[in-house]
């Protein structure tokens, strides 16, 4: 037994002992040590101290108002999730019930604690069932999403979810909120409290899965390329190898190809400043037709929208779009109506949010795979907690074959025979197109079924509930329903339990352990096994040209062969996978850097600070140095051009002469400042304050929509064997502090 599971023991047991003490109590004594521990935290004393107590008084409470006492390895859990750990438990192991005690403990402080899930229907559900158990010892709950995702909560609304003591919400619509929180124009109408304490369920799911997809809010509209037709219709003509190359989901031209592209859009050099719009476009272009996959990335709906797909969810991402123009350029790929491009005003990632908790834990059923990552990104160590009885589903060797339509075949003999016993079955796939499939024929063979692709989670959740009971078989994507328990219904023990068939080779391991743990819950029988092909998602990572020699139906190919060629196609996936994530944290970096900057600023002068005289005097006299430098030529009337631009509504005539420019506009921007402080008295300073505010939001906001379009277009100079992060790092450098600057300048001298 290492340390961290010796220390969980040793507090398992201070638990147990307290938990005899608090039996005694009776409702009112029970409810009152909510009191008594609040005091006793005041008085100086940490929530460790107070575990083994809280947890006692959370633990009995569970049983009055639930009828349900935590079991040890809850318990454990629970104290795991305190220290910040996060949790390896297995499906059906009561998750749910386990972060009462970890969410009561720190829902004490007074401070924000926050259980984020995987979708609204769970939020919703433990907020109402465990939210009984809250209130009962006198603290406040609050769901922040609603039913109805079209329903959005308002400031005054968000502001009372998030003062409450314990806050069930989703990762998406957190978020959103921290987003939208620094984007307020008024420290009245800030909603949000400074984080403190948060459990992530799911959190293999959210932490790794995605981690790479950033949350992006889009606002005032750009004004719409006309380059997105031309682009594409250029983009159809190259030819792979030749014109372009494709490796690790990344594409870009060679240099035959951007010779091409000289002379198809006559320019001489494609990497100028003049013509980044040209090489933008053709970036988005080549990204759309190459790299994302209609029914696979993004599906066309008859309404003539596309949809985004959460690949590891399977869900359709409804209202969520690509930035930077990639889905006005798959928009064209489809030859669809073009979309508004919205700018981007703020993003973040899930890696950046999570991390500015001072507490974050999290569990899931399938976490401990992806350890070193957590430790490497999160800084955070996985535990495993044991399960209450000894596991045992019957994990079947996987069954190999070389094209799809063998394996759909497989799949559906499988189905009828066991469908023949009674035996409840599960179909599980990683893509929509599959689980359409798969239900096409189960209809041939007249089987009575349900299909769940991940589009509403709320009946998911329902028809999930259902899928152990006899005779019942159930088509789901690997997300679908997830968090629901499958319990068996009578006589299924007899047949074998429920019996999960997977198809296709998942992305990664964990994907098939969710999948097989839908089944053997709590010790109860079960089955799982996976049939896989050539054909598999994660098989086109070897390449179509590779992969026909073997599918060649002609071709003898041995199962050892089948199944090394899988099995390297889901590691090759995997390893891309955690590259890919790697490589988003080093480039968010970069925005973290800048956002921690620029929120620090705003909520300063949201908070009454403002700048000092001498510094604004300083700003705007290097603003026109600047102007100056740049129109060296300049004449009397772009000189009063730029005064009823920047200094002053109204012209007036200096004494001095106009032939030193320079002097003559700073002359001129010292008399409109005495004159605008003169007009605004004591309110001056107030007036400054609301300028540098809007000078700095309209900055940010250039700045995260030059960032969302630089990272897809930088990729284009690593044909120049350049190191993209690097070139990143110091265009977003550079881009920050002219953007800042230019929009703080322009606001703050206009008087």
């Amino acid at each position: 037994m290492n340390k961290i599971d010796k220390r969980l023991h040793f507090l398992l047991g201070k638990v147990k002992e307290e938990c005899k003490k608090v039996k005694e109590l009776s409702d009112y004594e029970l409810k009152n040590k909510t009191l008594e521990f609040k005091e006793r935290l005041h008085n100086g004393e940490t929530t460790d101290d107070l575990l083994p107590e809280a947890f006692a008084v959370c633990c009995e409470a569970d049983y009055r108002v639930l009828g349900m006492f935590p079991y040890d390895v809850q318990i454990l859990g629970g104290i795991a999730l305190h220290l910040c750990y996060l949790c390896e438990m297995n499906t059906g192991e009561g998750k749910t019930l386990t972060a009462t005690m970890p969410m009561y403990l720190n829902g004490l402080t007074g401070k924000s604690s926050i259980l984020v899930t995987a979708n609204e229907y769970l939020a919703i559900r433990d907020a109402e069932e465990m939210g009984q158990v809250y209130k009962f010892l006198g603290l406040s709950v609050e769901a922040g999403v609603k039913r109805d995702t079209n329903e959005k909560l308002d400031n005054d609304s968000k502001k009372d979810v998030y003062n409450a003591d314990i806050v069930y919400t989703t990762h998406g619509a957190l978020g959103f909120d921290y987003l939208l929180n620094n984007l307020v124009q008024s420290k009245e109408d800030r909603f949000m409290r400074d984080f403190y304490y948060v459990i992530i369920d799911e959190a293999d799911s959210v932490l790794l899965d995605s981690a790479s997809m950033p949350l992006v809010i889009s606002g005032s509209p750009r004004v719409q390329s006309n380059l997105y037709g031309i682009t594409d219709f250029f983009v159809t003509t190259l030819v792979e190898d030749v014109h372009y190359e494709i490796e690790d989901k990344k594409v870009w031209l060679t240099n035959k190809g951007i010779e091409y592209a000289k002379r198809y859009f006559r320019i001489e050099n494609l990497y100028s400043k003049e013509n980044f719009d040209v090489l933008r476009h053709i970036v988005l272009a080549l990204r759309a037709h190459f790299l994302l996959e209609k029914d696979i990335d993004y599906v066309a709906t008859d309404e003539g929208e596309i949809v985004l797909l959460d690949k590891s969810t399977g869900r359709k991402m409804k209202g969520m779009k690509l930035r930077g123009g990639s889905h006005q350029a798959i928009e064209e790929k489809e030859h669809l109506k073009l979309s508004q491009e919205q700018r981007s005003v703020a993003s973040v990632t899930y890696q950046n949010l999570f991390n500015l908790f001072p507490k974050m834990s999290g569990m899931s059923g399938t976490i401990k795979d992806g350890k070193e990552e957590l430790l490497e990104v999160y800084n955070k160590r996985v535990v495993v907690i044991p399960p209450r009885k000894p596991m045992i589903r019957k994990d079947m060797p996987d069954k190999y074959f070389k094209t799809s339509e063998e394996q759909f075949d497989a799949v559906i003999q499988e189905t009828v025979r066991r469908h023949k016993t009674g035996q409840p079955v599960l179909l599980i796939a990683s893509l929509i197109s599959d689980t359409e499939m798969l239900s096409k024929l189960l209809v041939q063979e007249n089987i009575e079924h349900s299909v769940l692709n991940a589009n509403n989670a709320f009946w998911e959740a329902e028809i999930i509930k259902e899928a152990g009971q006899k005779n019942v078989v159930t088509v789901a994507t690997s997300m679908a329903g997830r968090g629901t328990d499958i319990h068996l219904g009578p006589g299924v023990k007899e047949l074998g339990g429920l019996c999960v068939l997977g198809i296709g080779r998942m992305s990664n391991t964990r994907d098939e352990r969710q999948a097989r743990g839908r089944a053997g819950r709590q010790g109860e029988p079960g089955v799982s096994i996976f049939y896989t092909s050539l054909e598999d998602d994660v098989c086109t990572i070897l390449g179509e040209d590779f992969l026909e020699k073997y599918i060649d139906k002609g071709r003898y190919i041995s199962k050892h062969r089948i199944k090394k060629l899988i099995n390297k196609s889901q590691k090759i996936k995997d390893e891309s996978s955690v590259s890919q994530r790697k490589s988003s944290v080093d480039y968010d970096s970069v925005m973290k850097r800048q956002r921690t900057i620029m929120y620090k600023t705003r909520n300063d002068l949201l908070d009454g600070k403002s700048l000092d005289e001498n510094v604004l005097i300083q700003i705007y006299k290097q603003n026109i140095d600047d102007y100056v430098k740049e129109n060296k030529k300049m004449d009397d009337k772009t000189m009063y051009r730029y005064i009823l631009d920047n200094l002053s509504y109204r012209l007036k005539e200096l004494s001095i002469s106009s032939a030193n420019k320079k002097d003559y506009l700073k002359q001129y921007a010292d008399m409109a400042f005495r004159d605008k402080k003169q007009l605004l008295g004591n309110r001056f300073s107030e007036y400054c304050r609301l300028c540098t505010l809007k000078a700095l939001d309209d900055g940010w906001i250039e700045e995260v929509d030059y960032l969302q379009q630089l990272q897809a277009a930088i990729s284009g100079r690593s044909t120049a064997q350049r190191n993209l992060l690097y070139e990143y790092q110091r265009e977003a450098r550079l881009s920050f502090l002219a953007s800042v600057h230019l929009h703080l300048v322009l606001r703050l001298v206009p008087f």
